[in-house]
């Protein structure tokens, strides 16, 4: 009798359901159990999920059911990054509430995630967006305001004059706002800063504790915090302005000083400022200089404009040398002292700069091996190491000699009652601006009063929420011309006053939801200390899940959140908030076009048919059967319209399929590249399975499951066994991929003893070992694939839920194998193998390796000078 296949769309319904009526992935504090938690990145209600998620989300999934089976209490939560931009732009185009667009939403979102079957504790669901989160985040603020890690001063930011905010280095684009397209300006406003600088070292040396890291994750990080040890150097000026007599720089390389050639200081540096007022033609430069955005690529990528000043400074070796100072448009006030000395001949950006005003180039570092009377740089700076040239007493040192070398010097000589040198550690990280001026998000609580100054909301007044009676047809923030929300007295001296209206980083929101997850019930305080970490507590997150694209800002600022709510009692003892981070690849898919020329344009996966004749693929529009040019494989996204819609894949192939092929076809770190043939594979490999256990589970009534330890049934027993062990450590290791393979190995081991069984040839012996073999299977493949494995346990007869049953267990003695494999080689040269008795002594290998055909051809008939046996590792003949 043919067994009907098996019906996704009818089970995983079905146990989604039952879970849910069993709650059984609630997660309890007080659960005696070792405790495990499992996070991947939560996702930003935009409407639809992605299969991007699908991947992410699966990943984490798996690690927490088979904590689960490994006797953990896993907590495996879920929330939504509620904040941001793309709500307040979808309340201005369709003239809706944020807030109803973002529950929307999340809404749809959440009803996508469970037909993915995701073993999550929706009990704990928190939105960032809730003013019973956010009323916590406010609370953290204040605190850290307290404990001196919240700072208001004044800061040089974009500014997008038509959208009226504040724009992050990101979201400047050539010069001009993102959305708006208007040119940007840089704006001095009094802004509110997170101080992450204060703990700049400590974020820097505490990476080389984070071994569970990607190892390119720790070296962005270690160049973002960018630790420097240069020296500052007073350069006396030669005409100075009233009330000005030098010019500090910080540079990491004072070796190169004989080499310098002109002075750069930022638009804004006060020098500069000074000249301007009596300088038309600067002011005007700096005004130009201002619509620049501020970020690195934009700074790299401009055109060096530069102002000659009509300054000059004195050089600190030579008071008959002077350099002239001029404003350039590359160089930033907050990084540094504002100034730098340009060194054309080893600086690429300071040699274009010098060739555009024809300032001199002399090279003071030499390449080993060159020749310092020929050796001259005219288009391309020399950056790399070698001897010093062309330096008078620094001539023929290396770096670290003629650095020291300097700064001993320099150090030794004072400019106005200070050493006209000193040491000096940098960092390029800067304290973190969290001011936005967009409504969409965690209100400041801060009343500002012109008697009493910035004054801290009381506690308890907050949460200070969102009023929800906004509008957005005039530019700039909402809150700022609502007619009442800002208006109210001042908490110390009852004048009126009014409210802070610039809003909260989104960044802010993500960097301390894991903490709020511990025990989100707490209305009191962000956290319950007994519940976030410490001896009982859940912290560090023992597994982080996400993508390359947040590993430096989210994961840096979690980084310092931990540590600052340390600081304010928030937190006991974590200072890192993740223990293991893993970064998953993307989900890529083939692009394809239809027309030609001018009249291309990009077409869906969906809307295409590919053939494939020969291993010569071809494909054509369905619809009218016209040709489409078959594409690179590139990120899905909405441009190129590779995108697969994954409602689309769970209607039609169900979501264990989709799991198993995120999780099978490549590393879990590399990107998997999308295609029909590897869905088609992944489910037949489901139903495969389906009809092994549907097919076997009535001969296997009453069959007790056990090892066999002889005949042909040992096979099967060793195999599984070997399996359980390889498979849980690759899930340890998230080697997914791997696990998968040795799935289906696995499988194909256990098939022909199945196929006997039906047909009646097996014995009591075979059924135990089978039995055993595939309760194995149907276990280690639910973390994977969930509800299959739970309707296969039902079948078998199995009790409960196979969700919670625990990992099968394997006999060391089963997972030793008998034989080893020798690699043989004949004079250093791989030859072949030798298959032999792990237990052969070195006699035994020796005769068995002369005994082979291919060393007796190699030998060819004569007697080998010498046989090197390394004990079951492998042998060398030299002949």
């Amino acid at each position: 009798m043919a067994t009907e296949r098996y019906n996704p769309r009818a089970a995983e319904p079905r146990w989604q359901k039952a879970w849910d009526e069993a709650k059984l992935f609630e997660t309890k504090n007080d659960d005696p159990r070792p405790k495990y938690y499992v996070l991947e990145m939560f996702p930003y209600p935009s409407g639809r999920i992605h299969m991007g998620h699908v991947r992410n989300y699966t990943m984490g999934d798996v690690v927490a059911r088979w904590r689960r089976a490994m006797g953990y209490n896993v907590l495996h939560p879920m929330g939504w990054d509620a904040f941001g931009l793309p709500a307040e732009n979808a309340a201005r185009d369709n003239k809706v509430n944020p807030r109803d667009w973002t529950y929307k939403n999340i809404e749809t979102m959440k009803g996508q995630l469970k037909t993915m079957g995701l073993s999550l504790d929706w009990a704990r669901e928190i939105a960032t967006c809730d003013p019973s989160y956010y009323k916590h985040q406010q609370k953290i603020f204040l605190d850290f305001w307290k404990s001196g890690l919240v700072e208001r001063k004044s800061a040089k930011v974009n500014w997008d004059p038509v959208d009226m905010t504040v724009l992050a280095n990101e979201q400047v684009i050539d010069g001009r706002g993102w959305r708006s397209g208007a040119p940007v300006e840089q704006r001095d406003l009094t802004q509110w800063f997170f101080k992450i600088t204060s703990m700049s070292q400590d974020l820097l040396d505490s990476l080389d504790t984070l071994d569970k890291w990607p190892e390119k994750v720790r070296v962005m990080q270690a160049n973002w915090i960018g630790r420097s040890e240069g020296l500052l150097v007073r350069w006396a000026l030669a005409n100075p302005p009233a009330g000005e007599s030098e010019l500090e720089v910080y540079t990491t390389r004072p070796d190169t000083i004989f080499g310098a050639s002109f002075m750069a200081i930022a638009a804004d540096h006060p020098l500069a400022k000074k000249v301007a007022a009596d300088n038309p033609e600067l002011a005007a430069f700096i005004e130009d200089v201002r619509h620049m955005g501020t970020s690195a690529a934009t700074l790299e990528t401009a055109e060096k404009k530069g102002f000659d000043t009509g300054l000059r400074v004195v050089h600190p070796f030579d008071e008959n040398w002077t350099l002239p100072v001029y404003v350039a448009n590359f160089v930033l006030m907050d990084y540094g002292t504002g100034a730098i000395f340009g060194c054309p001949g080893h600086d690429q950006r300071d040699l274009d700069f010098a060739n555009k005003y024809g300032l001199p180039v002399t090279p003071v570092v030499l390449p080993d091996g060159g020749d310092a009377k020929s050796f001259h740089i005219t288009e391309e700076a020399f950056v790399d190491d070698g001897a010093m040239i062309n330096s008078r007493f620094l001539d023929g040192m290396r770096f670290r000699e003629a650095f020291d070398e300097v700064a001993t010097r320099l150090s030794g000589v004072t400019i106005g009652n200070r050493p006209q040198a000193e040491r000096k550690v940098q960092f390029r990280l800067r304290d973190w601006l969290i001011s936005r001026q967009r409504y969409w998000g965690c209100p400041i609580p801060v009343i500002h009063c012109e008697s009493c100054g910035a004054v801290p909301v009381p506690a308890k007044d907050l949460p200070v929420e969102l009023p929800t009676d906004v509008t957005f047809d005039k530019p700039g923030n909402p809150l700022d011309h609502h007619p009442s929300w800002k208006h109210v007295g001042c908490p110390q001296c009852g004048k009126p006053a009014r409210r802070d209206t610039d809003t909260m980083d989104t960044f802010v929101d993500s960097s301390w939801y894991f903490a709020r997850f511990t025990d989100p019930w707490n209305d009191k305080a962000p956290t319950t200390l007994e519940y976030a970490d410490g001896k009982n507590g859940w912290l560090p997150v023992r597994q982080y899940i996400g993508g390359i694209e947040h590993a430096i800002l989210h994961l840096l600022y979690s980084r310092f959140f931990t540590r600052a709510m340390q600081v304010t009692g928030h937190l006991n003892e974590v200072k890192e908030p993740f223990e293991g981070m893993f970064t998953q690849g993307m989900v890529v898919h083939e692009t394809y076009r239809a027309g030609t020329g001018a009249n291309a344009y990009w077409v869906q996966p969906v809307d295409v048919n590919i053939v494939d004749v020969d291993g010569k693929r071809s494909a054509t529009l369905i619809v009218d059967g016209s040709p489409v040019e078959i594409g690179a494989i590139e990120k899905m996204s909405k441009s190129k319209k590779n995108v697969v819609d994954p409602d689309d894949i769970l209607a039609s192939y169900g979501a264990d399929t989709a799991r198993w092929f995120m999780l099978s076809d490549s590393p879990p770190e590399r990107d998997v590249i999308w295609t029909e043939a590897g869905v088609e594979g992944a489910h037949r490999f489901v139903q495969r399975i389906w009809r092994l256990v549907s097919e076997t589970a009535p001969a296997l009534t009453g069959v007790a499951a056990s090892a066999a330890s002889d005949g042909a049934a040992a096979a099967i027993s060793k195999a599984v066994h070997k399996t359980v062990k390889a498979v849980g450590e690759d899930i340890e290791r998230l080697s997914f991929n791997k696990a998968v393979a040795r799935l289906y190995e696995l499988l194909n081991t256990i098939q022909p003893a199945a196929t006997a069984l039906v047909d009646g040839k097996g014995d009591q012996a075979g059924a135990a070992a089978l039995r055993e073999a595939i309760e194995a299977l149907v276990v280690m493949i639910a973390p994977m694939m969930p509800h299959l494995a739970e309707e296969c346990w039902s079948v078998l007869g199995g009790e409960g839920f196979v969700a919670n049953q625990p990992w099968p267990r394997f006999d060391p003695a089963l997972v030793v194998d008998n034989d080893v494999v020798y690699p043989i080689q004949i004079n250093g040269k791989k030859r072949g193998d030798l298959t032999i008795a792990r237990d052969a002594d070195q006699a035994q290998v020796e005769q068995a390796v002369m005994a082979l055909d291919f060393v007796q051809k190699a030998l060819e008939g004569k007697a080998p000078r010498k046989v090197i046996v390394v004990p079951q590792r492998i042998v060398n003949v030299v002949a």
